[in-house]
């Protein structure tokens, strides 16, 4: 029995759905969406390829409201499409494989969703959409769907397959249909689902060409990076002006935060293997690269949760975050600046997802910890390079008590007790013979007013000169730092180590 639709419902769950789909898959025509599907809510149909899409719609939509619900939606939906299978599956079914897929990474199921899409793919290579001229027999408006179709299907295959770690479903070895779009005059035109496909096709350059061969240089990297540059140069003003939450609409500002949050992974994943180096002048800008990409990601997410623009299931979102949070974590330990805030900016963003996304929570303990030990290791490293400093002007000022002394009363009682006991081995055995060279030293005239209460004036005379620091600090006399430096702090020393008291 199909589930009952409460049309009031559907213009919130198409919206919800707009916005959690935006930049990753375009299937339907987002201007006429929420009419076609309140008309179908409306109605009485409630089977076929189009009630089993419009049921995961609403699934996707009520994720966030109302979950029980999306549930019911959503295992009914599943239940139509498996049964769908063994008839003569079309372009409905696809659709229903990519929705069924992202429903579940928003359910944090990745593996169920992998084996889902790997349907999907299949039945999308057999009636064709990864070529053009095939989607062109359709009609003008058909061809154009069938395209952003495949361009869908390629952007969640290379996301799941880098966030997994699994080979490509899809591939362009075949396949005809343009990633890019163009006017009548030739030039490009900007499209968000075209820039978020290249910018995944070069993401999948660089997992081939570098982690795939396991093997990295500079020259790969500048291959990689042109790449980069290009993309940036071409997309990059376009979606940072479409981050404005003044001017745009949640969707838009959504699908432009995902499309850059891929954009800067893949700057990361190309400079990551560089993040760990030794310090050169090459491998150091390519590492910086990799900090600096990191600290961008986490400064938008941020930026877009505090203005309340983010819903709590964006699993791509989550994903780089995690990457760039693992990156400024080290980035912590590694020297590259005080990054402690923004990695705790990472850690709250994670937790902001975590309320609905369990990956999230792992995530985020998992960043926490990392963050904890890092600061740890600074606070070690510090203390020990103040040790060291004190150790060298301690040689010195003696600041510091030599190894075995003791600065306690009682320790001092008991060195006086350890003097004392000397002095009288002393006097029953005799000098010792050690300190003989002092005994032609002649005595300093006392006339018996040497003592503790003797005035402290009375023996001005005998103090030694500071006349060399006349002038220093009355501000008559400017010194350089020359002068400083040629300063001699210790003239005692120009004359043996001796102090002449007379």
């Amino acid at each position: 029995m199909p589930p009952y639709v409460y049309t009031p419902l559907v213009l919130q769950s198409v919206e919800q759905y707009l916005n959690a789909t935006a930049s990753l898959v375009d299937l339907f025509d987002k201007v006429t969406l929420v009419e076609e599907v309140a008309k179908w809510a409306a109605g009485s149909q409630r089977r076929g390829p189009v009630s089993i899409v419009n049921y995961l719609i609403l699934a996707i939509g009520a994720q966030e409201t109302d979950s029980s619900l999306s549930q019911v939606f959503f295992e009914y939906a599943r239940e139509q499409t498996l049964t769908s299978l063994g008839g003569d599956p079309g372009v409905s079914i696809v659709q229903a494989s990519i929705l069924i897929t992202l429903y579940m990474l928003r359910s944090s199921q990745m593996n169920g969703a992998f084996v889902f899409f790997g349907l999907g793919v299949r039945i999308a290579y057999s009636i064709g959409v990864h070529r053009t001229e095939v989607n062109a027999r359709f009609g003008l408006e058909m061809g154009s769907q069938r395209d952003k179709l495949w361009k869908s299907l390629r952007i969640v295959d290379l996301y799941l397959s880098t966030l997994m770690g699994r080979p490509p479903a899809t591939s362009d070895v075949d396949c005809t249909v343009a990633y890019r779009k163009f006017d009548d005059s030739g030039n490009e035109v900007f499209d968000m689902l075209n820039a978020s496909a290249q910018v995944m096709l070069i993401m999948e350059a660089v997992v081939v060409e570098v982690y795939s061969r396991r093997k990295i240089s500079l020259a790969v990297t500048e291959g990689i990076s042109a790449q980069l540059r290009q993309w940036s140069h071409r997309w990059l003003p376009h979606v940072k002006a479409l981050l404005d939450p003044a001017t745009q609409d949640t969707a838009t500002v959504i699908g432009a935060c995902q499309v850059l949050a891929s954009y800067y992974y893949a700057v990361m994943l190309a400079s990551r293997p560089f993040l760990v180096s030794p310090a050169a002048t090459g491998r150091s800008k390519l590492a910086d690269a990799c900090i600096d990409a990191a600290n961008l990601m986490v400064d938008v997410t941020a930026d877009l949760i505090n203005n309340n623009f983010l819903t709590y299931r964006m699993p791509l979102l989550v994903s780089w975050l995690f990457a760039s949070s693992l990156v400024v974590g080290l980035g912590v330990m590694g020297g590259f600046g005080r990054l402690e805030k923004r990695a705790n900016q990472s850690v709250e963003a994670l937790e902001h997802f975590a309320a609905n996304d369990v990956h999230a929570m792992q995530y985020s303990q998992i960043v926490r910890s990392l963050l904890n030990t890092a600061v740890q290791y600074l606070d070690r490293k510090e203390a020990n390079e103040r040790l060291e400093r004190t150790a060298s002007s301690n040689h010195i000022f003696g600041l510091m008590p030599k190894d075995g002394q003791q600065a306690t009363p009682s320790g001092i009682r008991a060195q006086n007790r350890s003097a004392d006991r000397i002095s009288r081995s002393q006097q029953t055995s005799g000098p010792d013979p050690s300190l003989t060279a002092f005994q032609d030293l002649p005595n300093p005239t006392s006339n018996g007013a040497d003592t503790p209460s003797r005035d402290f004036f009375e023996t001005w005379s005998q103090m030694p000169d500071f006349s060399m620091f006349d002038g220093l600090m009355d501000g008559t006399q400017e010194w350089t730092e020359q002068d400083w430096s040629t300063l001699n702090l210790f003239p005692l020393l120009d004359d043996g180590g001796q102090i002449d008291l007379s």
